[in-house]
């Protein structure tokens, strides 16, 4: 369902939501989303520090940016891995709500650095669309280079799409009167899609080969998308978590003077997909002597999610009674089918 934004159509409620809209003069498609208690969720099951969590939220509110023009169920999984005090970033999406995420990282390297370019570091970020058995899976990657998840997000668009494309990322840890703190993310993703293609024309990328202090010259971009891209760039941070800023009324502020339209929001929720049967599953697909490296002093084995820090306990009659199984498996499978 598509509608033009007046002051009447204008939600109470924005959180943990991603809000689809288009803006026919200037040939531009985007969404905005704001999450709220979401965020706060994935981030409070970790208890990263300070410098993770925020790192953390950009990468769900960018994840949730691209996951959720999803057309059909499936996952899309942003992953980085890199050099950087954060080794490791990845946010499962699927569609159409559910979201999760972890990092892994040197606690003893945080203190050392500031931004999150430093943290990440070099290595690349990878963007996995995994849309079931049935279908192959696509996954693109762009290098990361010091620079922050919004740069490595353009590059992304630029190298693999080529489609002209500006994004936004916000996150803050906030503290209300007489309330416990929180944390807060939202995004804004703006593309330039017209229907003519030489209209999306970008400028050209260093071939490599040019000689060194030689500028490469750049091409001249649409007017509709400099115009786009200079409203976006007037976008503050506190705009795009602030609660009582409702997305539709943002992108009033934003694009006042052209008419713009909305589709149907989407929600937006923390959940995991673990599971005892899935853990178990997992369990299973070790072999014994795996499974004995995993043994606690008693026998038993605990399996913690990476995800939702969830704890799944095996008592040692359990994990004996897998690998009786597995032994029973392989005696099958020696023997072959009987005549």
């Amino acid at each position: 369902m598509m509608t033009d934004i007046s002051s009447s159509s204008l939600r109470e409620d924005g959180d943990d939501r991603v809000l689809p809209f288009q803006i026919e003069a200037l040939d531009v498609r985007g969404r905005v989303v704001r999450l709220g208690p979401s965020i706060d969720r994935v981030i409070e099951r970790h208890a990263y520090p300070p410098a993770v969590s925020k790192l953390l939220g950009e990468a769900v509110a960018l994840t949730v940016l691209l996951g959720s023009s999803l057309k059909i169920d499936g996952r899309f999984q942003l992953q980085t891995r890199s050099d950087g005090p954060v080794g490791m970033l990845v946010v499962d999406f699927e569609a159409p709500d559910r979201v999760r995420a972890c990092a892994r990282f040197d606690e003893s390297r945080l203190y050392d650095v500031r931004g999150t370019g430093a943290l990440l570091g070099h290595g690349h970020m990878a963007l996995t669309i995994d849309q079931g058995p049935e279908m192959s899976r696509y996954q693109g990657v762009v290098a990361l280079d010091g620079g922050s998840l919004e740069d490595a997000a353009h590059a992304y668009f630029r190298q693999s799409e080529q489609i002209p494309t500006k994004v936004r990322l916000a996150v803050a840890e906030t503290l209300a009167p007489g309330a416990a703190h929180s944390w807060r993310a939202g995004g804004l993703l703006v593309q330039f899609l017209p229907e003519a293609p030489d209209r999306m024309r970008m400028p050209d990328l260093d071939p490599g080969d040019a000689p060194a202090g030689l500028e490469m010259p750049e091409g001249e971009e649409d007017d509709a998308w400099v115009e786009a891209q200079s409203l976006v760039g007037t976008v503050e941070d506190h705009e795009l978590i602030d609660p009582t800023l409702e997305p539709e009324r943002l992108l009033i502020r934003l694009f006042n003077e052209r008419d713009i339209r909305v589709f149907e929001s989407r929600a937006v929720r923390e959940a995991c997909r673990c599971s005892r049967e899935r853990v178990l599953g997992m369990l299973k697909s070790f072999s014994p002597e795996e499974r004995r490296d995993m043994r606690a002093d008693d026998g038993s084995i605990e399996v913690t999610c990476d995800f939702c820090s969830t704890r799944y306990a095996f008592s040692v009659e359990e994990a004996t009674a897998i690998d009786a199984e597995d032994e029973e498996d392989g005696e099958t499978r020696q023997a072959g089918p009987a005549a």
